[in-house]
This record gives C-alpha cells, sequence and structure tokens, in this order.
C-alpha cells in the first residue's frame, strides 16, 4: 500500500481509503467485519464514514454504518491503527431525505456538537481522526449541480461551524477537520477564518472526482496542491459506470443503480460515450476498466487517498489492488483525446 501526507501534519493516510455507505443497507454487519478486516491486512488504514450512512437515507438505519464500525473497532482492539473519519449532516433541504436528522440538520454550534457526541458513542470512541462537513450550508454548486446560482440566505456562517469544530478540537474530541462537496471559495473563507480568527486549519476536502467528473480540476486541486490540504476523491467508478457493468441500458442485479433510483448524477449528455471509449481503452491494454478509472485517480498528483466503495471482497480486493496499475504516457494521451471529445458529461 502507498500512502500520503494529511495536509500539513505528520498523518499518513493509505492511497485507498475504504468507504462505508453500504454498511446496513446492501451489506450486513458480518460483511462489513469481513471487508475491514481485509482492507487493514492489506494496509489500507483510512476508513470514512459519515452520521447519515447507509444510503439511502432512511431514518430507521440512520447511523447505522458509524455503529458497525464501532463494534468492529470494539471487537478487533485496533482502534489505533485506523485513521477514522466521519461526517456531520449538511443543512438539511440541501440534500432530499434528511428532515429525521435532529429535526433538520444544520451546522450551528448545537447541532456541531450533538453530532460529535453521537457519532463517538456510535463509533465507540473517545475521538475522531478527521471531522468533516459533509455539504456547505449555503447554497452552492455540489452533488452533480453545475452553475451557481447565487442566494441572499446563507444561513449559518462558516464562523460559527468553523469556531465550534475549533472547540472540539480543542476539547480533544475530533483531532483534524475536513470539508466535503465544497466549492473553492468555501474553501479558502475556512482557511481565511483560520488564519485571521486564529482557528482550526482544514486539512482535506472530500469531492467527486473520476474520469466522468473532473470539475474538480477547475481551481480546487490547484488550490489543495499551494495551501496543503488533502484532495479525498470519492466516487472514483461513478457509481460503477466506468465498471462498464451498465453499458447499454444493462441492469445488473443486485447493483447499485438497479436498486436505487436516487443515484441519477451520471446518465447526463456524453456520459454514455464517454464511458464506452473509456472501457474500449482500458480493454485495449488489457487492464480491467475498474482498475483503470481507479488507477487514473490514484496517480493524480493532488490524490491523497481515494475512497472506494464494494459491496462483496472479490471487488474491495480488486478496488485495493489498483495502486499496482501503472498508466503509460500513451495511455494517458488516449484519456485527454477522451476527455476533449466528451467533456464533462457529469460534474
Amino acid at each position: 500500500m502507498q500512502y500520503r501526507k494529511l495536509g500539513n501534519t505528520d498523518e499518513e493516510l493509505s492511497l485507498i481509503g475504504l468507504g462505508t455507505m453500504t454498511w446496513g443497507e446492501q451489506n450486513t454487519q458480518a460483511e462489513a467485519f469481513q471487508q475491514m478486516d481485509m482492507a487493514l491486512a492489506n494496509g489500507v488504514n483510512f476508513f470514512d464514514a459519515a452520521e447519515m450512512y447507509p444510503i439511502p437515507p432512511k431514518p430507521e438505519t440512520q447511523g447505522q454504518t458509524e455503529a458497525i464500525l464501532g463494534n468492529w473497532l470494539a471487537a478487533r482492539g485496533c482502534r489505533e491503527k485506523i485513521f477514522l473519519a466521519t461526517k456531520i449532516t449538511g443543512r438539511e433541504g440541501r440534500n432530499a431525505g434528511l428532515s429525521h436528522i435532529r429535526g433538520g440538520a444544520r451546522l450551528n454550534r448545537e447541532h456541531v456538537f450533538k453530532a460529535v457526541d453521537s457519532s463517538l458513542k456510535r463509533l465507540q470512541t473517545d475521538y475522531i481522526d478527521l471531522y468533516q462537513v459533509h455539504w456547505p450550508e449555503r447554497a452552492t454548486n455540489f452533488f452533480g449541480r453545475l452553475g451557481y446560482e447565487h442566494q441572499e440566505d446563507d444561513g449559518v456562517s462558516i464562523e460559527e461551524t468553523l469556531s465550534a469544530l475549533t472547540e472540539l478540537v480543542q476539547q480533544g474530541k475530533i483531532r483534524h477537520i475536513g470539508l466535503s462537496n465544497e466549492t473553492p471559495w468555501g474553501v479558502m473563507e475556512y482557511m481565511r477564518l483560520a488564519r485571521e480568527k486564529n482557528l482550526a486549519r482544514i486539512q482535506s476536502i472530500q469531492n467527486p472526482y473520476n474520469l466522468l467528473n473532473r470539475t474538480a480540476e477547475i481551481g480546487l486541486t490547484e488550490m489543495c496542491i499551494r495551501e496543503q490540504i488533502s484532495f479525498l476523491a470519492y466516487s472514483p467508478l461513478a457509481f460503477g459506470k466506468l465498471t462498464g457493468k451498465y453499458l447499454n441500458g444493462a441492469q445488473p442485479e443486485g447493483a447499485r443503480l438497479t436498486l436505487y433510483s436516487r443515484f441519477a448524477r451520471y446518465d447526463k449528455v456524453n456520459a454514455e460515450e464517454a464511458i464506452t471509449a473509456y472501457v474500449a481503452l482500458a480493454n485495449e491494454h488489457r487492464i480491467s476498466p475498474a482498475d483503470f478509472a481507479l488507477a487514473f485517480v490514484n496517480t493524480r498528483d493532488f490524490t491523497g487517498s481515494n475512497i472506494i466503495g464494494a459491496t462483496n471482497l472479490e471487488q474491495l480486493q480488486a478496488n485495493i489492488n489498483s495502486v499496482d496499475v501503472a498508466l503509460s504516457e500513451d495511455m494517458l494521451a488516449a484519456i485527454a483525446d477522451i476527455h476533449a471529445r466528451y467533456p464533462n458529461p457529469s460534474p
């Protein structure tokens, strides 16, 4: 396994991070335990969760992913071997189906403190290594939305959120702070406030990034490199689309996009054509389309960790093995050509 530094800290995160959002929905606790055992045995130390998981979010399952992770940590007694990350739910109404979390989640001090304490209890730990804001309080372009349309209602200020998180760092309940589904402006506002108000520094940003969605390259990844902020890539396989298994209208039994209509982010113009071209390129070089797509994310100089998700051990092992896949200059040139023909089909 390869490891990369978290932000400007001495923490080392595995290049492959283990995503958890299927645990408690598509995966049982026993299956999740097997995934964590395999990941740890292969050198994966970065596990990423969220208080709203599993997905799709439902009142009856909310928090089960963290509870499963906590049960595994208690059973294995390996807390110090894991870099544990989770997230506070962003403002209710900015993402559908989440009114059950604290009666409508917000990012004010009260909600931040309640969310952290609840996560610590479910995770059965005294501290969280990386605590992330799942999405912004204000309305902006995230979750597949391009084009900024200003709204006057920003809600809870970033300063209030960051001040609350700073208090929790000082208390030792969280060690580092990160963002998710945030824009370049949002990242820089957190950084500005940290400098000017002597508040805790942001160490990471977790946003979608894959062959179909390279919007992070427009400003955000340069910022990450220059400001020493780790870019944590999620959805590297575009909900499995880049494996090619959904091409030509296929609906594999038990697959996420077969089961849940919620995930339509990668069904936009040019997506099918781009996927077809990437799959053909991978096959031409005798690399599985999944390994090909993951290797692209792994080899970006701004990638701090590539967060993968799997519903079975075969998928998980294959995803972990992608760290050993190299892409030649010819393959990278071909990727650039496909990207030029079908630019950003999905934000």
